[in-house]
């Protein structure tokens, strides 16, 4: 018989058979959040390396961001799960958007795509498959990261309050409905136990847009005005009904940590935006904010934060 104990979970995510890796990063974030913010860094891949962004900050700083964002944008569904894994494996968070058109592509269709939300929502109709067969190459790929053991803080349809994706631009109950179909398919067709579900708003924090405590984990906001974003910070907590923790998931110039902790809204994390975004950020204030105790690095993660 077994002795070996099960690792019970102190604070629950939406899908119940999360599984212990997932759990237990869950519960690291929300044991950090209100006390550290992770840093976090969104990837480009096509400035010479896909660790442009990486290297530049780890020269700036003498650090590496603890959290990787990538995309699957474009179809990069091999190359986000090589460089997710290699990244788990030095022991870093993953999170993880997708720049998509209804049926496929990238940046431009996910915006200039057109949605007939009734066809995409009726089974059987060709905008259905055509929808469903995108989403399932990506869940395919998550699967993998889930087979080699990587949780993935996963952030679809971002920004969708703001209405320039295809899945905001027919108000909050078309968006509700998607975001719910995508989160069964991928939780309970898929059983993909690997995912804490981030509902990512734009900066402006519209209501109508919440699918409910049980499909999402995480909630969060950006902005690219180099503030605190303490005014989505106060819309956010009277859009939950719970306790869930915010994300600043994306920015362009971080304001001092000073700041966060003066407007009382410490982010468990901020993720700088790619190229132009992180390289526009003051080298000193970037180091120091790199360097502060209140902020969370790659090297400042517990070593067993996705293992037994």
């Amino acid at each position: 018989m077994s002795t070996e104990k099960k690792y019970k979970s102190k604070y629950i995510l939406s899908n119940p058979n999360a599984d212990e890796p997932t759990r237990k990063v869950y519960d690291y974030i929300c044991e950090s959040y209100g006390k550290y913010m992770i840093s976090a860094q969104q990837e480009s891949t096509w400035r010479g390396s896909p660790d442009y962004e990486m290297d530049h900050i780890l020269k700036a700083t003498g650090k590496l961001p603890a959290m990787r964002g990538p995309d699957f944008m474009g179809g990069d569904f091999n190359g986000v799960v090589a460089r997710s894994k290699a990244w788990h494996e030095k022991g870093g968070l993953v999170t993880m958007c997708w720049h998509t058109g209804i049926y496929g592509g990238s940046y431009l269709e996910s915006k200039d795509d057109v949605p007939d939300f009734e066809k995409l929502f009726t089974l059987g109709t060709s905008e259905n498959i055509k929808m469903l067969e995108n989403w399932d190459k990506a869940a395919t790929a998550l699967a993998k990261l889930r087979d080699f053991g990587v949780p993935v803080l996963w952030r679809p349809f971002h920004e969708f309050d703001g209405g320039w994706f295809w899945w905001g631009k027919d108000g909050g109950d078309n968006f509700i409905r998607l975001w719910k179909m995508m989160y069964d398919r991928f939780t309970n067709e898929f059983g993909l136990t690997n995912l804490i579900w981030i509902l990512g708003y734009s900066g402006e924090v519209n209501d109508g847009w919440y699918p409910g405590d049980d499909y999402c984990d995480i909630i969060g906001s950006d902005t690219y005005d180099s503030s605190t974003h303490s005014a989505a910070w106060t819309k956010l907590h009277k859009i939950i009904s719970g306790s869930k923790p915010f994300a600043l998931h994306e920015c362009g110039n971080i304001p001092p940590v000073e700041d966060f902790e003066r407007d009382g809204c410490l982010w468990s994390w901020f993720m700088i935006w790619h190229t132009d975004h992180i390289m526009g950020n003051d080298i000193d204030n970037l180091r120091a904010v790199y360097n502060s105790p209140k902020v969370i690095t790659l090297d400042g993660l517990p070593g067993n934060h996705s293992q037994t």
